[in-house]
């Protein structure tokens, strides 16, 4: 109980001492995090499908492998 009393007191007096800061941030940095941010979604896209079309894959060969055998 301690552990948790000790982790909120340091959190209120954190939260007490910071100091707001205004800074600006252009439109210059904005363009790069988009790009950022884009990138990763397509490339965690693409991961979701290849993983997802592997077994469609391997299910396809083994029909084709089915029928050239027969």
């Amino acid at each position: 109980m301690k552990l948790k009393h000790r982790i909120v007191s340091s959190i209120l007096l954190a939260l007490i001492i910071i100091n707001p800061v205004h800074a600006y941030i252009g439109p210059g940095a904005g363009i790069p995090i988009l790009g950022s941010i884009i990138g990763i979604i397509v490339t965690v896209l693409l991961v979701l499908s290849a993983i997802l079309f592997w077994p469609i894959k391997k299910l396809l060969l083994k029909r084709k492998n089915d029928k050239d055998s027969e």
